[in-house]
């Protein structure tokens, strides 16, 4: 039963949680397919593990806000990543996060076969829609083989992000490459080009083979039909660290993909080290490939040196990690921020304070949940540092305790400490679970010290924006050169949060030392590392950090100097304008991210958003009538306010979310009493705007909703 809840409901819709009876977007003009092994799509959905999910989340994201052609490809996993337990000595546990799709998520209505491990496996999709500012919407389906049917092992295929062994592995990937091009197949989707975010889709490459073939079989293949795939397809690697490149036995190729197409990838020259291994398939599938940050590129073309590795640096969803304080500071003061990243620049028109004030309040809210969790108390005045990342042994957890008796000392002469730590070790990860429980030694150890250290546990979505909104100084010590770009401290510096960081990945490029932040000296041994960040920490840290003023105006150079650049609205741009269409110039290119679908805005048509079961206690027999949306009148059109009315053929409540462009939005007060013919005067209007209205309006049982422009007439 819906009530009266239509407003939140459909600002619920339109920041991007799906509803089940939303009508697919037109798919016909989509013409790029974006295929990744995990995404995060939202807090509540349990399909990401970290910094690559996060990563394609926020891509997609912003292909949203800037209305681009894409659609999206991934598993479902009903079963989730995992849930993090930890003990008191910090040794890890792990549980499932169920959840159900047929409950959450609206259905493509599309069932697809493909042969793997010598039967036929069916495949469904369920749909999520990202939403943009402006109500683009990006549809991703996430791929599932739990139906009736199947074999009660395929059936499982879609439960656990990186779970299983080595044969359950290559069986999804299968799934994802092949059932995923089956898929948009099956949906009249025709994309121009295929992006491999990572090789886990690489078979999407031998797919595309085989609907290029026609159904002849894969012998008859070219080099002609490879080059030709290739000029389709597209390739970010993401990792320099080997265990991060998929690959199988032989044998296992042949078990789950059967002998045609295994003689065929053998024939292609896609195997290396007489295994069958996902980035040099991916690599040999696609005409451009690229690193996640400048280094990573250099590192990426030493490892592949018969491929032209090119680089585009990471970036972060601005909207989806600036805390609520900054963002409300910045839609007062600069709001063409949210659909134009360069303008993080005019935070130099903002004084310091009011940045500093911000950030204030992020770390009260970070504390208060800490103290929630922990029971224990923290000084909002302490310097906080902050490090939280999927536990590996090159991430160096334990770098910042190699010297304790100095780290105690620093801390005491500084006024105190405090230290909050998080992150997951995969399962099977026992040196990952090692660093953890060595965390917790060290933090028993200091004690009765002045340093309060606290390993937070299940670091998730929702956590990492607390700590990257919250502390005070985030801390990377990876072994260089295996960071190929890292996010989080671009998400800390986004909040005005600076960094102090080994010199690689992103930090490469956003480092100005003393002025975004600081970095660790390159070293040969863990002994100097040490050293540099302990004496950074005593003699440039603390000591800047005890200024307030002059703190507040490396928050500010933080967000105007890194803003501009280490976001996702500048990658996407250099992905279309450098991966995506390379053959166009930047001014044919650019806009066609921004301007291609900028029709699609169901712009005068009623629209169902959310639709549930009937009021308990209904009468059998007598179903409210729907709602709809008709005869839509703007009228008494002044510089500063308009009158906005509508028919719904039955008593309902209703409102109004109207928004100037690129600008956050505003709700009308809901309609008090239901009503069938709703009228609301929108005030305190700008004279010569143009603003974009979003109609909605509920029963019990159905929320419909409408969008329309208007243009306010200039003073």
């Amino acid at each position: 039963m819906l009530k009266a809840l239509g407003s939140e409901i459909v600002e619920f819709y339109l920041n991007g949680w799906p509803v089940l009876d939303v009508p697919s977007p037109d798919l016909s003009a989509r013409r790029i397919a974006y295929f990744s092994m995990e995404i995060a799509l939202s807090p509540a959905l349990p399909t990401y593990s970290g910094g690559l999910g996060m990563l394609a989340g926020d891509t997609l994201r912003s292909a949203a806000d800037t209305a681009a052609p894409m659609i999206a490809v991934s598993l479902v996993y009903r079963r989730g990543y995992f849930r993090q337990h930890l003990d008191s000595v910090g040794q890890q546990t792990e549980s499932e996060l169920p959840w159900s799709p047929e409950t959450t998520l609206p259905s493509a209505h599309q069932v697809v076969t493909i042969a793997m491990q010598g039967r036929e496996v069916s495949v469904c999709a369920w749909r999520f829609d990202v939403v943009g500012i402006a109500g683009h919407v990006i549809p991703v389906f996430l791929l599932d083989t739990d139906l009736e049917g199947n074999d009660l092992y395929d059936r499982r295929l879609t439960d656990h992000l990186y779970g299983g062994d080595t044969y359950y592995r290559l069986c999804q990937e299968t799934v994802l490459g092949l059932g995923g091009v089956a898929l948009l197949q099956a949906l009249g989707v025709k994309p121009e080009v295929y992006h491999m975010n990572e090789g886990h889709a690489a078979l999407l490459g031998i797919g595309l083979l085989e609907e290029r073939l026609g159904g002849a079989p894969l012998e008859q293949a070219t080099e002609e039909d490879v080059a030709a795939i290739a000029q389709r397809c597209v390739f970010t690697t993401h990792t320099p660290v080997p265990a991060g490149h998929d690959q199988f036995g032989i044998d296992q190729m042949y078990t789950v993909l059967g002998a045609e197409r295994g003689t065929a990838i053998e024939r292609f020259g896609c195997l290396h080290n007489a295994l069958l291994n996902m980035t040099y398939l991916a690599l040999r599938f696609s005409r451009y490939v690229n690193g996640v940050a400048m280094q990573h590129g250099k590192v990426s073309q030493q490892m592949f040196p018969d491929y032209h590795v090119h680089a585009i640096t990471n970036g972060v969803h601005a909207a989806t990690w600036l805390s609520l304080p900054i963002q409300a500071l910045l839609d007062a003061e600069i709001p063409e921020w949210r659909h134009d990243n360069q303008y993080f620049r005019s935070i130099y028109g903002v004084e310091p304070a009011k940045i500093a004030n911000c950030h204030e309040q992020s770390k009260q809210r970070l504390l208060a949940e800490v103290t929630r969790r922990s029971g224990q108390q923290f000084n909002p005045k302490m310097l906080t540092l902050g490090f939280a990342r999927r536990v590996a042994t090159y991430k160096r957890a334990s770098l910042l305790f190699h010297d304790p008796d100095r780290l105690a000392k620093i801390a005491k002469k500084i006024g105190g400490l405090q230290i909050f730590f998080a992150g997951k070790a995969h399962p099977a990860d026992a040196a990952g679970k090692g660093l953890i429980r060595d965390v917790f030694a060290s933090a028993a150890s200091l004690k009765a010290s002045d340093i309060h250290i606290l390993y937070l546990e299940n670091y998730d979505w929702e956590l990492a924006r607390l700590l990257t909104q919250g502390v005070d100084v985030w801390l990377n010590t990876p072994r260089r050169p295996y960071e190929a770009s890292g996010t989080s401290g671009m998400k800390a510096a986004l909040n005005g949060v600076p960094s102090l960081s080994v010199l690689d990945g992103w930090w490469i490029e956003g480092c100005a030392e003393d002025v975004t932040g600081w970095a660790i000296d390159d070293a040969d041994s863990e002994d100097d590392e040490a050293a540099s960040l302990y004496d950074k920490l005593e003699n440039k840290i603390a000591p800047l950090y005890a200024q307030p003023n002059a703190w507040a105006r490396m928050q500010q150079h933080c967000i105007g100097g890194m803003g501009t650049f280490f976001n996702t609205h500048r990658m996407l741009e250099q992905y279309f304008t450098h991966a995506y269409f390379p053959q166009m110039t930047l001014e044919e290119a650019a806009p066609l991210a921004v301007d291609l679908l900028a029709g699609e805005k169901f712009e005068g048509e009623s629209r169902i958003l959310f639709t549930a079961g009937p009021a308990a206690g209904a009468a059998p027999g007598k179903p409210t009538p729907n709602p709809s949306i008709q005869g839509v009148e703007v009228c008494a059109v002044t510089p500063t306010s308009a009158t906005v009315s509508w028919k719904t053929g039955t008593p309902t409540h209703s409102g109004v979310i109207y928004q100037e462009e690129n600008a956050p939005r505003n709700l009308t007060p809901n309609a008090a009493d239901a009503d069938s013919e709703p009228s609301f005067r929108l005030e305190n209007l700008k004279p010569g705007t143009l603003y974009h209205l979003t109609l909605w309006s509920n029963t019990d049982t159905q929320v419909v909703s409408s969008t329309l422009s208007v243009t306010t007439p200039g003073k």
